[in-house]
C-alpha cells in the first residue's frame, strides 16, 4: 500500500513536470505582441485658464445658431459677453428674443467671503429651450479686483465657446 502511494505521487510529479515543459512560454498574439493600450486621442494642449469646463450638448444646433439674445447676468458679465461676441463676429446680438435663434443666459455669483466668482452660462434653443452649450467658470479675486475677475471670466467663456464652435464645425 505504501509502495502504491509513493509510485502514484511520483507519477503525478513526473506528469506535471512533463506538462509544464510541453506548454513552454506563452505564445505571442498574431499582431506580434506590439499592441498598445487604447487612448482617448491626442492630448489637448495645456491652457493657462485650467481645464476646459464647457460642454456642447448639440454640436449641429450650435453650428446653425447665428443670432443670440443675451439675458442680463449679474456683475455686468452679460455686457462683457455681448462686447466679446460682437467683436468676434460669429454671432449677431439681437435686442428681441423673437429675433434670436438661441438665448444666452446664466449667473455670475460673487462670494466675498470665499473671494471667488462662480459663473455659469448656457446657450439654449429659443423655441424648445433645449440646451445647446454650457460653461462653468470659477475665478478668484482680491487681488485682482472683482471687475477684473469678471472680465477674465468673460474672456474664458468666449474662448471656450470659440473652441466648441470650431469642434462642432469639424463634426
Amino acid at each position: 500500500m505504501k509502495l502504491l502511494r509513493v509510485s502514484l505521487a511520483l507519477g503525478l510529479i513526473l506528469c506535471s513536470q512533463a506538462w509544464a515543459q510541453k506548454s513552454g512560454p506563452p505564445e505571442k498574439p498574431p499582431d506580434g505582441g506590439d499592441q498598445k493600450p487604447p487612448t482617448l486621442g491626442p492630448a489637448p494642449p495645456p491652457s493657462l485658464n485650467g481645464p476646459r469646463s464647457s460642454t456642447t450638448t448639440d454640436p449641429q444646433r450650435l453650428n446653425h445658431v447665428r443670432k443670440i439674445y443675451v439675458e442680463r447676468i449679474d456683475n455686468s458679465l452679460s455686457d462683457k459677453l455681448m462686447e466679446g461676441l460682437a467683436k468676434k463676429g460669429r454671432f449677431s446680438i439681437v435686442a428681441e428674443v423673437k429675433e434670436a435663434d438661441a438665448v444666452l443666459r446664466g449667473t455670475c455669483f460673487d462670494s466675498h467671503r470665499l473671494k471667488s466668482v462662480h459663473s455659469e452660462v448656457f446657450i439654449s434653443d429659443r423655441i424648445t429651450g433645449a440646451s445647446i452649450w454650457q460653461d462653468s467658470v470659477r475665478r478668484s479675486f482680491n487681488p485682482p479686483a472683482l471687475q477684473k475677475a469678471v472680465d477674465d471670466t468673460a474672456e474664458i467663456i468666449l474662448e471656450h465657446l470659440d473652441e466648441s464652435v470650431r469642434e462642432a464645425q469639424r463634426k
